[in-house]
């Protein structure tokens, strides 16, 4: 009986075993540019959404899409952790620059990941609160720190990753920095706004994911890094820059967790 139990336990518990690391995109194009180099492949539908286990350069890995928005990717970050127990979760993807010395094509390794929209708004501004845990009731930080040794190694990864030029700056190889990043429900697609995260926030890139997949790990004790290239300048062509440097962009955040698992494999 007892050997039985430690199997059910087991079983409910996650279909993989061993160190495992998650990789999670909000677009889909993302996510296959990771899926498509896993070797082995198990797929895998919970509540619907499809999650992909495998190996990557040698690691084992758990790939999923978690759709755009916060909640999307709160909802699969939650069934990730529950169901595949992972090691550290990377997060890969585009964003917006709000650092004016950003161009598309550069990348932005999140030292930590907060938001941007949450707080109290008043006549004039939003008073930007913490979140707290409703089990322990404990506040969050306002920005969430990601785990340093993921950092260490993105950056490392980083300086001996091809990465592609967008043909904005060709003078130089994309640039990739650590740096805060910022996330919300909002696609920011104004240069006053942008102007003004900047100023008062002083973050380097806003995205719509990263702090929600942020607060879960966090919660759960488990470390992760939020990884961006800059598809455009979270200005008043967004729209139009994103369209034009997303592949890039997408591409070039994928090559570097890619490369990230192979060293995490060793």
């Amino acid at each position: 009986m007892r050997t039985f139990l430690i199997l059910v336990v087991l079983f409910l518990g996650g279909t993989v075993q061993g160190q495992v690391t998650a990789i999670l995109g909000a677009f889909r194009d993302e996510v296959d540019l990771v899926r498509s180099q896993v070797q082995d492949k198990k797929e895998v539908f919970i509540q619907q959404i499809h999650f992909t286990e495998g190996t990557l350069k040698g690691r084992k890995v758990v790939v999923a899409l978690s759709g755009v928005g916060k909640v999307n990717a709160a909802i699969t970050s939650t069934l990730l952790l529950e169901h595949f127990h992972p090691s550290e979760v990377i997060f890969t993807g585009i964003a917006g620059a709000v650092d004016p010395d950003l161009s598309p094509g550069d990348l932005v390794i999140g030292v930590e990941v907060g938001y941007h929209d949450y707080g109290a708004l008043k006549p004039d501004s939003l008073e930007r609160w913490s979140t707290r845990n409703p089990i322990t009731n404990e506040q969050n930080p306002l920005y969430f720190p990601s785990d340093a040794r993921l950092v260490r190694l993105a950056y490392t990864v980083s300086q001996t990753t091809k990465l592609e030029r967008t043909g904005v700056n060709d003078s130089t190889a994309p640039r990739v920095v650590r740096g805060r990043i910022i996330t919300g429900d909002e696609f920011i697609s104004s240069q006053a706004a942008t102007a003004r995260l900047y100023r008062q926030l002083g973050a380097s890139a806003t995205e719509m994911e990263g702090a929600a997949v942020a607060q879960v790990c966090w919660q759960q004790k488990v470390p992760f890094v939020v990884i961006r290239s800059m598809s455009d300048r979270a200005g008043d062509s967004a729209h139009m820059d994103m369209d034009n440097f997303y592949h890039i962009a997408a591409r070039n955040s994928a090559s570097l967790v890619i490369g990230m698992a192979g060293k995490l494999a060793n």
